[in-house]
């Protein structure tokens, strides 16, 4: 599995400032409606409930929230870089700015499990996090996203 599988230049933003957790949620809702024809409502309330288990903030800025839905065919990924962080209730306690939401089909169950590790182990790299903070441009940030895989897979 590669991010270029299951994120698309099209689910890449830097939407501005968001006030709270749950405006996040509902923005990654809609862009992955707007972008995969997801239900919104359904992709916000599966964001909300699935952050009800434990936060998904893993530390050092980053959030890698994800639901499961029915309908879905693929694993399906929406990136947002964020203007100012917001708390996320991260072990360290500092708020976040990189936002790495997944969306997987019901029974995905391994799919979703790699996934979550793709994604987890790119965003561990301090000089990737230091480039997609200081770029707004969501083409630039997909490219800087897309190619630290294959550049790590080399």
């Amino acid at each position: 599995m590669r991010l270029d599988d299951i994120l698309v230049s099209a689910a890449v933003k830097h939407p501005g400032r968001l006030s709270s957790k749950k405006r996040l949620f509902s923005e990654l809702a809609q862009t992955a409606h707007d972008v995969y024809g997801l239900p919104r409502d359904t992709a916000f309330a599966a964001l909300q409930e699935r952050e009800s288990l434990g936060p998904t903030g893993v530390g050092e800025g980053v959030a890698l929230p994800h639901a499961r839905l029915g309908g879905l065919d693929r694993v399906r990924g929406v990136f947002f870089g964020l203007e100012a962080p917001i708390d996320f209730d991260a072990p360290d306690r500092k708020p976040v700015d990189v936002v790495f939401a997944l969306f997987a089909p019901e029974d995905a169950g391994v799919a979703h499990l790699k996934a979550l590790a793709l994604v987890s182990r790119t965003l561990r790299d301090p000089g990737l996090l230091a480039k997609l903070r200081a770029n707004a441009d969501p083409q630039l940030l997909h490219t800087l996203l897309t190619e630290a895989q294959r550049s790590e897979a080399a």
